[in-house]
């Protein structure tokens, strides 16, 4: 079952082909909010993608649920091959959408120790900061 729409999988290659142009110019890399979130129902690996190659490899947050989550890359056929319990397999979060840059997530899951507990925390965070907590 593929995990991206093709929505979904022109906008991370969007996003790759933009910090590639970037690079070549000699710009700053772009800090783009993550297009989709992926996540094992029955587990506590999470990962945040921001860009899509043409070999099918994935850059953005992952976080395999030890406490150490990290920028980086990962393959979208291997995601897409993860068998679980149960029948089920790696889920992509139908209704997420990104509050803020890969870097902010990236900052508050490393604090936190998770992407789902930094999550957490900035939501806590903005609540508290729009008089809504």
């Amino acid at each position: 079952m593929s995990l991206l729409t093709p929505d979904i999988a022109a906008r991370l290659t969007a996003n790759a082909r933009t910090r590639i142009d970037a690079v070549r110019r000699g710009l700053r890399e772009p800090d783009p909010r993550p297009v989709v979130r992926f996540f094992n129902p029955v587990g506590a690996a999470t990962w945040l993608a921001t860009e899509l190659d043409p070999d099918g490899i994935l850059f953005g947050l992952a976080d395999l649920g030890f406490g150490c989550p990290e920028l980086g890359s990962f393959s979208l056929a291997e995601l897409e091959a993860v068998r679980l319990p149960f029948g089920l397999g790696i889920e992509r979060d139908l209704l997420f959408e990104a509050q803020h840059p890969l870097s902010v997530y990236a900052a508050a899951a490393r604090a936190a120790g998770s992407v789902v507990l930094g999550e957490r925390r900035l939501a806590a965070a903005e609540r508290r900061l729009s008089g809504r907590a």
